[in-house]
């Protein structure tokens, strides 16, 4: 029996297994920290990829005119164009991706309204409602030279599903929008819904 205090002094003496211990205690945060950068990454190159979606569709909207020269949006046409989306966020899956192109007439720095819209897996906005979202230095600045003016508003919203942190997240939603103006004429006719012309 006088044996026992001595063991236990020699076990509490012992350093043999201290690395290993600390290793058990820092390895669970060490791959949560690896699974975690995955996600963020993976989250990162699509959010850029959104962005770059947002612009191309924008981008290729804007370059249709208001139908004097036979060159208005067809159905069709708005089908290819929202199908961009599919090609700029490749490889990843298109799927989740809510895709919204939004004409906006201004009667004034302060009043506008929808001209047109159209939208993929989403809700389009209804013509003829007042439209809000304007950003305060677009109004501020005058972006008209001369009322009425149109611009064309692309959006997209892409829900990501981390890999690994799903339980901790949940799905995000990924969103980028952006204003541009008509390149060729000074609005752009989408023929289902504003006919032949402006």
């Amino acid at each position: 029996m006088a044996a026992a205090p001595n063991i236990f002094r020699r076990f509490a003496a012992s350093v043999r297994g201290v690395a290993a211990i600390e290793f058990a205690m820092v390895l669970p945060f060490l791959l949560t920290l690896l699974l975690a950068s995955f996600d963020a990454g993976n989250a990162i190159t699509i959010y850029m990829k959104v962005r770059s979606a947002t612009f191309a569709l924008a981008a290729i909207t804007n370059t249709y005119g208001n139908g004097t020269n036979n060159d208005s949006i067809q159905a069709t046409d708005m089908t290819t164009i929202t199908s961009a989306t599919a090609a700029v966020l490749a490889p990843y899956p298109s799927a989740p991706t809510v895709v919204t192109i939004t004409q906006i007439k201004a009667a004034s720095s302060t009043s506008a309204t929808v001209s047109w819209s159209y939208s993929v897996n989403g809700t389009a906005y209804t013509a003829g409602t007042a439209w809000t979202k304007f950003p305060s230095q677009l109004t501020s600045t005058n972006s008209c030279n001369s009322y009425p003016c149109y611009l064309i508003f692309a959006e997209v919203t892409y829900t990501f599903t981390p890999s690994f942190g799903y339980f901790v997240t949940g799905p995000i939603a990924l969103y980028d929008n952006v204003y541009v103006a008509p390149r060729k004429t000074t609005c752009i006719a989408y023929v289902p819904q504003t006919g032949t012309t402006c």
